[in-house]
């Protein structure tokens, strides 16, 4: 039975998650075996990231794991990808480290789920589509600048630096770094290389072995048989309750929900652009195809709920997705069965968990943060245009030195004032010209073959737009509009009659290969045809199209223009004009 709520026209009001399209199709019990071996091999890879990036992000490590289990069940139980695993990532690092700074974990609780609330809207109302044009460099320019802030943030703990204070700016930061190098402890510094050393061998010649998992373990392993004094989970943060997270009702106030909007629509955004990425890498890993909407509502709701039963903001993995697939599942059940291993290592190992070294688990961000850096894709959009470069390094050096929030807003603004510049140069505005004739008549049937006649080869050539103004005649004057009117163009289109040398007694405004108009251009034309009004010119509007002339009657602009001034050809018009010209004074 279809599930799906729809509206009066057939289009799903909710959408419908992947999971239950998998279960109405069916699952073999080979399939079914395959989904919880790879959710215990995802399960495995997710303990040590989710502690890891609880810590990053300045907050106890147990509200990573409730993250991973509330969020990743949620995310892959009504997600609208059959692979994607959810949790929490490195993207989010050092927004919610810059949160709970500034407004402690509450504010977090009340940011997320702003955000959440946001996705879910964005979900139900298709905007999933929308968010894929956010422009490449622009996610290229914040990733990369997020993994050098993640970066840096992890040296103390891996190299063992007594610092009471770090600065949360990147240049003090590294100042106060450089100026403490003679504060490194050795003991803790060689569990952070052993970790690191471990995760890179077992990357390298054992791939089958979780990397983060077994570099975890070996640093663990070295700081006990050597009885190092380095600083673990237990001795900072006294172990991981071995209990369920319980729900915690928000408190909400209108003032708090004013000065966290910013960070809020910054998570909504990363969230969808992380878990939308997830979904894309799975869909070519695996020839299957996502639902945008169903993943993002199942974000939004995976965030609510995660922050509601004490856990941080959470989207996509694609490092656990990736894993999931090669480990060979089939459904979402996997991402499910993935969150219960959590589960299960909370209720009953979670005491290990004191023994594992902060260092160890700085290693593990270490190497997130390299390959979070994509520094090949970065080396290779320097030799992109000049605009893109922009854009890129702007945003990468916005992420660095002031805010991920002020990077995002930025960069996507930027990259869309640079396509606008784009879309205005392609559009072309200047004089068309007839194929040179004695013959008037003979013109215009040359003129209405190039306007889509029975010669495609001559209509190419015989509108063309010249280098030079020409005329029909001397009083006739053809400008043709080939592009977009829209408000990029404005500004030129209104300087036309400045620039032509002497005044026509008739201008003729060809609008055949102009697809559309929008409220701007529609404002510019207007003051053109009052323009022409004063000077005492007689305006024509030739290329009577669908959709553009359907926005100047919506308008009301073809009321000033005049009906019988709109006409379907400039070779029309022009025989109006000329006709007029000669015909006899009554």
């Amino acid at each position: 039975m279809d599930t799906e709520i729809r509206s009066g026209r057939g289009q799903a009001l909710w959408p419908v998650p992947k999971l239950f399209k998998v279960l109405r199709r069916g699952l073999s019990p080979r399939d079914l075996s395959r989904d919880v071996l790879a959710g215990l091999t995802v399960g495995v890879v997710a303990l040590p990231l989710a502690l890891a990036f609880a810590i990053a992000s300045h907050v106890p490590p147990e509200r990573g794991l409730f993250t991973a289990i509330v969020a990743g069940f949620i995310i892959s139980f009504m997600g609208g990808s059959r692979f994607a695993v959810g949790g929490p990532t490195g993207a989010f690092v050092v927004i919610i480290a810059g949160v709970v700074d500034r407004h402690g974990y509450q504010g977090l609780v009340m940011t997320t789920l702003l955000a959440g609330g946001m996705l879910v809207i964005m979900g139900l109302a298709r905007l999933g589509k929308l968010i894929k044009f956010i422009p490449y460099p622009v996610t290229t320019g914040f990733t990369s600048g997020i993994a050098v802030l993640i970066f840096f943030s992890q040296l103390t703990d891996f190299l063992g630096m007594k610092i009471t204070q770090v600065p949360a700016e990147f240049i003090p930061k590294l100042s106060v770094l450089g100026s403490s190098l003679d504060r490194v402890d050795p003991a803790t510094a060689g569990v952070g290389l052993v970790s690191l050393g471990a995760i890179l061998l077992a990357r390298r010649f054992f791939p089958v072995i979780p990397a983060p998992v077994f570099g975890v373990a070996v640093g663990a392993v070295t700081a006990a048989a050597f009885m190092l004094p380095v600083d673990t989970i237990g001795t900072r943060f006294g172990g991981i309750p071995s209990s369920l997270p319980a729900f915690v009702p928000p408190t909400l106030d209108w003032a708090s929900i004013k000065a966290l909007m910013p960070d809020a629509m910054t998570i909504a955004l990363l969230a969808g652009i992380e878990s939308l990425l997830c979904c894309v890498v799975a869909d070519g890993m695996t020839g299957d195809r996502h639902d945008s909407s169903a993943e993002l509502v199942a974000q939004g709701t995976a965030n609510i709920a995660s922050v509601l039963f004490g856990g941080i903001p959470a989207t996509g993995a694609i490092a656990r997705t990736v894993t999931s697939i090669k480990a060979g599942a089939v459904s979402p059940i996997a991402g499910c069965v993935h969150a219960l291993v959590l589960v299960a290592f909370v209720l009953v190992a979670a005491p290990v968990a004191s023994a594992i070294p902060l260092a160890s688990l700085a290693a593990v961000l270490l190497v997130v943060a390299y390959d979070m850096s994509e520094y090949r894709r970065f080396a290779r959009l320097l030799k992109a245009p000049r605009s893109d470069v922009a854009v890129l390094v702007t945003t990468f050096a916005l992420t660095v030195l002031i805010d991920l929030t002020v990077a995002v807003y930025v960069g996507v603004l930027l990259a869309s004032l640079l396509f606008m510049r784009r879309m205005s140069e392609m559009t072309e505005i200047g004089v068309c010209r007839l194929p040179a004739s004695d013959n008037l008549d003979e013109a215009v049937r040359m003129s209405d073959i190039s306007a889509g006649g029975e010669d495609s080869n001559y209509a190419k050539d015989s509108c063309a737009i010249p280098t030079e103004k020409s005329a029909i005649d001397d009083d006739i004057q053809v400008y043709e509009i080939d592009g977009p009117f829209f408000f990029g163009i404005a500004d030129r289109f209104q300087d036309i009659l400045d620039i032509v040398s002497r005044k026509p007694r008739v201008f003729i405004l060809d609008v055949t290969h102009a697809q559309t108009i929008d409220s701007t251009g529609i404002n510019a034309l207007e003051g053109f045809v009052k323009k022409c009004k004063t000077r005492g010119i007689e305006l024509y509007l030739a290329g009577n199209r669908g959709h553009f002339m359907a926005t100047l009657q919506r308008f009301g602009t073809d009321s000033l223009i005049g009906w019988d001034h709109i006409v379907d050809s400039v070779a029309e018009a022009v025989l109006i004009a000329s006709y007029k010209k000669d015909a006899p004074v009554k």
